[in-house]
């Protein structure tokens, strides 16, 4: 619906579609410019005040005949600020003003003047807890789009880096940008994704990147592995950028989505590479080793128990010392079941706390059952390995 040239007719309609009497964070001020009737629109903390102050300043004292005849001219000469825009549409208006651009209505101008001067509310530039490395940078991806698309930049400063921005969500309209090396990025996996994405219908991405990957992928539910690579390391994002990958940034979310990924790039680190090529070809190799007898060490183990005979003799120590009173299998579920309780323990407990109790959960809770009889003492050894 396209908004009308009298500022009387905008200015009922934008109060009734924002119930500005109801909502006490969407502030407008009326003003009078060269002569004028205007109304400006903003959300309470999106907005520099300070920048604000100043362009209204100018923006009383003009004179009638100062006035241009289009909105148009007047943004460009009287809006001393780097990022303006004019729209006509009254759902792109709210959209944009929901995002924190200021909205100028002027009487006898058919657009509306959209002013970005906004700011968003943001933590520190700190080093994620998840990925943690002993060298290299400190910082991460933040809540803010704008600042996580800035951390890239400042790592690849070339020409060939684009960063596109699209919205989905009938209701959120969230920001999702798409970070890729033009000459680099298989062009294919590139168009498709932006078909899907431009495809969707859903009313709000709740859960950030996890609802936009079940939206992609709708039908592999049952997959319980991650569907693309997640970090909340800049570095790391950058050094996928460079070897032809695609990052995905939504916004309110701290973490990038990269992909095409395989499974060996999920088990990488950064340390890796912050190391030299001997070090870091190491810790790969060692990481692959874990992650592959956390798969199959405990499935091996007790295929040996269900059939003794097969134990070769250096491996006799494996064996069940005592008679077990509970089946191995049921035995291994029920453990798997605990730590997932004394993990869920550890989340929910303060932080200063965490560690000691967990210690102590794991030693008193580790004695009684091996003394009940309700598990065996190899039996608990098997599934924290696996775990480590």
């Amino acid at each position: 619906m396209k908004i009308a040239s009298n500022i009387r007719d905008n200015m009922s309609h934008f109060h009734s579609l924002l119930d500005v009497e109801t909502n006490f964070d969407i502030v407008y001020h009326t003003l009078v410019i060269g002569g004028r009737q205007s109304c400006l629109y903003f959300i309470d903390g999106f907005t520099k005040d300070e920048v604000l102050l100043k362009l209204m300043q100018g923006w009383v004292s003009l004179k009638p005949e100062d006035l241009p005849d289009i909105a148009h001219d007047f943004s460009k000469k009287y809006v001393a600020y780097g990022e303006v825009g004019l729209s006509d549409e009254e759902q792109q208006i709210l959209i944009q003003l929901f995002s924190g651009l200021s909205c100028l209505f002027i009487d006898g101008y058919s657009e509306c003047i959209l002013i970005d001067c906004r700011t968003y509310p943001a933590r520190s530039v700190s080093e994620p807890d998840k990925d943690k490395v002993l060298r290299g940078s400190r910082d991460g991806f933040v809540e803010t789009l704008i600042f996580n698309t800035a951390l890239i930049r400042r790592r690849i400063r070339d020409k060939n880096l684009t960063v596109e921005i699209t919205q989905t969500g009938e209701s959120s309209h969230t920001d999702i940008a798409l970070c890729y090396m033009k000459g680099r990025v298989d062009e294919h996996l590139l168009s498709t994704l932006k078909e899907r994405i431009n495809t969707l219908h859903v009313d709000a991405l709740t859960m950030n990147q996890e609802s936009l990957a079940e939206c992609l992928f709708p039908h592999k539910w049952y997959n319980p592995f991650p569907k693309f690579r997640f970090s909340e390391r800049p570095d790391t994002a950058a050094a996928s950028i460079l070897e032809g990958n695609i990052v995905v940034l939504v916004d309110n979310s701290p973490a990038a989505m990269i992909l095409p990924s395989s499974v060996f790039d999920i088990i990488e680190e950064a340390d890796d590479y912050y190391f030299p090529p001997v070090t870091g070809t190491y810790l790969r190799l060692s990481r692959m080793s874990f992650s592959f007898l956390s798969l199959y060490l405990t499935p091996v183990w007790l295929l040996f128990m269900q059939n003794p005979h097969w134990i070769p003799e250096w491996l006799s120590f494996i064996t069940l010392s005592d008679e077990p009173h509970v089946p191995v299998i049921f035995q291994l579920l029920i453990l798997e079941f605990a730590i997932d309780g004394l993990r869920l323990a550890a989340v929910n407990t303060p932080s200063m706390l965490t560690t000691p109790l967990s210690v102590i959960a794991g030693i008193v809770l580790g004695e009684y059952s091996v003394k009940s009889g309700w598990f065996n003492s190899e039996t608990m050894l098997s599934p924290d390995t696996a775990l480590c």
